[in-house]
């Protein structure tokens, strides 16, 4: 399974963490995910996820944008991952990571979004 199938699974995996949503209750913003060449638009609205669009679109606005390679992200979906591996900034230090937009809704709610990016390493624990 590629890693933007990996990601494309957010969804499924957000319904089922209602402890995340709860935390996410007071976020609604749309952003961009890029999973190597492939971009996703998130949109969030009160901690859940609205819509996931897959692919490129147009015009389309977002607040801001975390881009990573595909290893970068298949090595932070580990079950365990490596030091330098774990962490949305430990990816961005390493260089295989960018962070850009407005950061401000992604740093007032940081700890959502690391886990919420983290939630594909469910699928590397079931593997």
């Amino acid at each position: 399974m590629s890693p933007a199938d990996r990601f494309a699974a957010l969804p499924e995996l957000l319904s089922g963490d209602s402890d995340l949503c709860r935390r996410g209750r007071w976020l609604s913003v749309d952003c961009r995910v890029d999973v190597g060449a492939e971009p996703f638009f998130l949109s969030i609205h009160d901690g859940a996820l609205t819509a996931l669009d897959r692919g490129p679109r147009l015009m389309r606005s977002t607040a801001f944008t975390i881009r990573a390679t595909d290893e970068a992200w298949t090595r932070h979906w580990a079950a365990m991952p490596e030091p330098g591996w774990h962490d949305l900034f430990a990816l961005t230090k390493r260089g295989a990571a960018s962070l850009e937009g407005d950061l401000r809704p992604l740093l007032q709610n940081l700890q959502y979004f690391k886990d919420l990016l983290a939630l594909p390493r469910q699928s590397a624990k079931g593997a």
